[in-house]
């Protein structure tokens, strides 16, 4: 088993399992996240025969990095794992800290038409530990402390939900990697009985719904998830989440030339947010030689975004980060591939 991918509970049971006592695995955690080892000898304060034990047991298992991509304010890193299977993790500077945006999975099953992660089909989920294993290489290779992590690299993460909610643990403990739950992002392409599922864990982790059309004739033909989950079922639901949690939810709208771009996608987007809690993020399109869609003009963003704040929704353009590299979300790991 990958050391990385035990929770604090985990590693407690499995001590008591082997006869010990389970205080143990505060000693592997702090070893592991606070100390930073990388092997079991490094654990000195830990009797030779449990070492020896771990040994048989548990291995440290993180992938190889392939690739990194350096621009303005970011780095891109494209890892390989042992069954040569690679994703991607973007590590961009703000004001505010280092916010590690990773993957979760192998692939994408979800078909948006407008992602390049999607248009590699999946291969398998990732497990918790080379989810966080991902923080950890690229905190030791840049000599810094991630602050933040966006779940919205490749995969849908609650096509991985129990393996993401496992790596929401490990990275939450106070003994991990104890990065506060406010600064950790989950983004959903919008599977409602998971967004429900969510909900009921009552965590300060944030939600961000991919929605990226305001009605049901844009999205069905972006958006492949749409047909299995409406969109007033999806609004529904997140209307009992955010009741549930009294958590404000991020709505990620991507704006493509001529799709969902017009002004009376801005003011039917306004109509159907209206009263939630909620701000919506614009995102300028990242076109890639594969996809056919094109990002709008600047005029139009703006255009867009003003209508929104007239109709008071709270809404934000993302900030653009490496407009230098392979910056569309699983570029960079298709280019490596074709490549091969």
């Amino acid at each position: 088993m990958n050391i990385y991918s035990q929770s604090l509970e985990d590693l407690e049971n499995y001590f008591i399992s082997i006869g010990q006592k389970k205080f143990k695995a505060i000693q592997v955690y702090d070893w592991l996240y606070k100390k930073n080892v990388t092997s079991f000898d490094e654990m000195t304060n830990i009797k030779k025969e449990i070492i020896q034990k771990l040994k048989e047991d548990f291995v440290f298992e993180v992938p190889e990095i392939v690739k990194v991509q350096k621009g303005k304010d970011v780095c891109k890193y494209l890892f390989k794992f042992k069954d040569n299977q690679s994703v991607e993790a973007v590590l961009m500077f703000h004001d505010y800290g280092n916010s590690l945006c990773l993957s979760t999975q192998v692939g994408c099953n979800m078909d948006c038409a407008f992602c390049e992660s999607g248009r590699r089909k999946k291969v398998r989920n990732l497990t918790a530990g080379e989810m966080v294993s991902q923080i950890l290489l690229v905190q030791n290779d840049l000599k810094l402390r991630i602050s933040h992590v966006v779940l919205m690299g490749i995969g849908e993460p609650f096509d991985n939900y129990d393996n993401v909610m496992k790596f929401i643990n490990i990275i939450n403990s106070d003994r991990g990697l104890a990065l506060g739950a406010r600064h950790i992002t989950v983004s959903t392409c919008g599977i409602v009985p998971k967004i429900k599922a969510f909900a009921s864990q009552k965590l300060q982790v944030n939600l961000a719904i991919s929605l990226h059309a305001p009605d049901d004739n844009i999205r069905n033909k972006i958006m492949k998830i749409s047909k299995a989950y409406p969109l007033n079922e999806l609004m529904d639901t997140i209307k009992d989440y955010i009741k549930k949690t009294n958590r404000r939810v991020t709505f990620e709208y991507i704006l493509l030339k001529g799709v969902n771009d017009s002004e009376e996608c801005a003011y039917k987007l306004a109509k159907l947010l209206k009263g939630l809690n909620c701000y919506v993020n614009l995102i300028p399109y990242n076109e890639t030689s594969h996809i056919e869609f094109k990002r709008s003009s600047e005029k139009t963003i703006l255009r867009f975004y003003d209508i929104l704040k007239k109709e008071k929704i709270g809404v934000t353009i993302r900030r653009e980060f490496g407009g230098e590299i392979s910056s569309a979300c699983g570029q960079l790991r298709s280019n490596y591939e074709e490549e091969l």
